[in-house]
């Protein structure tokens, strides 16, 4: 099979090359997946450069998810069989026009979804929900204030803010992004910075009550004078490259909290409430609440390229790779 090799670490993305691998046997409870489509994400990028939590042994195909039709299924697989349209979390292995990954971690592709759209919405839509609902207990009529909501998991937070009744406050560093952001409902669309006193202002002075941030960086300092009493101040990445800090003062005074948030870590530590939260995002899906959108698609010989575009900040939604 091809796949995209990352064989050494480096700050260069365009250090991975696609090279024909052997496909290996399938150990007792794996399903082999012939990939359709694999959602391009920051992960991917920290992955190659040796920057994120989770460094896999070398040489590794990048791609942590990804949607596809199983071909073979292991010893003891009764969940999805051969022919099934899957969707799941691979942490690698997505980039490629075959993928292994343990049964558990996939589930059918929600009905009325195609490989793309399935692609593109498992980690965006779960980070939000988790965040959203688990971590920062959003209320319907509470103001939300989404950074980088043009991206991924921010434009994921936005569509399941408005569902969940919330008013909803994007930033994003465009005019490209906003008139897109503006056209998806958010109710109020700021530049990305300098954003305080309009989030004030839209909320009588008493500040947004939950803050969606994965820019971090300057934004989540900015955000800190803009956030309610009881607020919460979801703390979801770095895309800026800073990771803030902040005195312990400020949520004394100001009384609000810090949340950290990591979906997939919290499936892992809470595994009933993980299935809950899989199930819930896959019932809105298959509602038509999430509506993931995909600016564009690459095939597998661009990979690079889908990654530069996310890399270069260019991406609204989602790119992905279609193997």
């Amino acid at each position: 099979m091809r796949a995209l090799v990352c064989r050494e670490i480096s700050d260069d993305i365009a250090s991975v090359r696609i090279e024909d691998l052997p496909s290996r046997a399938l150990a007792p409870g794996e399903v082999r997946i012939a990939m359709r489509a694999a959602s391009v994400n920051f992960p991917d990028i920290l992955m190659i450069q040796g920057k994120y939590q989770y460094r896999p042994p070398l040489p590794f195909v990048p791609g942590m998810e990804g949607a596809g039709e199983v071909i073979e299924v292991g010893d003891g697989v009764t969940s999805v069989a051969v022919g099934d349209g899957v969707v799941g979390g691979l942490r690698t292995g997505g980039f490629a026009e075959e993928a292994i990954a343990q049964a558990s971690a996939v589930r059918k592709i929600p009905k009325g979804m195609d490989f793309v759209a399935a692609a593109a919405y498992p980690a965006a839509y779960l980070t939000a929900y988790v965040a959203l609902k688990r971590r920062g207990n959003l209320q319907p009529g509470e103001t939300l204030l989404v950074h980088g909501a043009a991206g991924g998991v921010g434009l994921a937070a936005v569509d399941l803010g408005l569902h969940f009744g919330a008013r909803v406050i994007a930033t994003a560093s465009s005019d490209e992004k906003r008139n897109f952001l503006s056209l998806r409902g958010a109710n109020l669309v700021l530049p990305s910075t300098g954003f305080r006193e309009a989030v004030k202002e839209f909320t009588g002075g008493l500040g947004a009550d939950v803050i969606y941030d994965p820019v971090g960086g300057d934004v989540f300092d900015e955000s800190v004078r803009c956030i309610a009493f009881d607020g919460r101040l979801l703390v979801i990445g770095f895309t800026s490259g800073r990771i803030p800090e902040i005195s312990v003062n400020m949520p004394l005074i100001k009384g609000f909290s810090v949340v950290g948030v990591r979906a997939g870590e919290y499936g892992r530590r809470f595994p009933d409430r993980g299935r809950d939260n899989l199930d819930a995002i896959d019932a809105l899906a298959e509602a038509g609440a999430i509506r993931p959108y995909v600016c564009a698609t690459f095939p597998l010989d661009q990979a690079v390229e889908a990654m530069q575009m996310l890399q270069t900040r260019k991406v609204i939604g989602k790119v992905v790779v279609t193997p």
